[in-house]
């Protein structure tokens, strides 16, 4: 068995205003930065066998220093990128409540279904990020892995790894917290969590 340590990027700049990052490029910000310091102070005596990271650059930015204090090599892969939000990237639910009302009313009811205009599908998402996390797994049997990615994938996929409804994920983990540490242990056929969304600030 593999463990996987999920783990959603540090802070960025467009935390305050609460908008859909994405597929967007943001850099973090300097709580971020601080952030994904802890990360990587954590990193250096969690006996990790592997760092990956999505190719986005607030994940990359977090990812870094965790290879550089372990001395792991840190790889990439695209499928851990975050959901593509369409027409939603770069507003706040009030500018989306403004510009488009009805598809985002319906995005709210149910947000895999009725998934925003010009976004990815959330069910194709999620079945990107797990391949990937099993190839992960493939590569490190009896590992422990950090994973670096983004808060609605990584919700979408324990959602999808522990055969709860995709529709209700936003109600199953209503947060992920940044830098927080969510640990997966996976086989070829299952998976359990070992651990939900604790934070890296004392």
């Amino acid at each position: 068995m593999t463990d996987i340590v999920l783990v959603r990027h540090g802070e960025t700049l467009w935390h305050a205003e609460n908008r859909y990052a994405g597929v967007s490029e943001v850099e973090l910000s300097p709580r971020g930065l601080a952030q994904a310091a802890q990360l990587a102070a954590w990193a250096s005596s969690a006996e990790l066998s592997a760092i990956w990271s999505s190719d986005l650059g607030r994940a990359l930015a977090t990812a870094t220093p965790c290879a550089d204090r372990t001395g792991l090599r840190l790889q990439i892969d695209p499928r851990l990128r975050e959901l593509d939000f369409g027409d939603g990237e770069g507003l706040t639910a009030e500018e989306m409540r403004e510009r488009f009302p009805g598809p985002f009313a319906a995005f709210r009811t149910d947000p895999v279904a009725h998934y925003l205009p010009g976004g990815e599908d959330p069910a194709e998402a999620a079945r990107r990020f797990v391949a990937c996390l099993h190839d992960i797994a493939d590569t490190q049997p009896d590992g422990r892995v950090l994973v670096v990615a983004h808060a609605t994938i990584i919700r979408l996929a324990l959602s999808l790894l522990l055969g709860a409804p995709l529709s209700e994920y936003r109600q199953l983990f209503p947060a992920i917290r940044n830098c927080a540490r969510t640990e997966v242990r996976m086989s070829a056929d299952r998976a359990g969590l070992l651990q939900f969304n604790v934070p890296v600030e004392p």
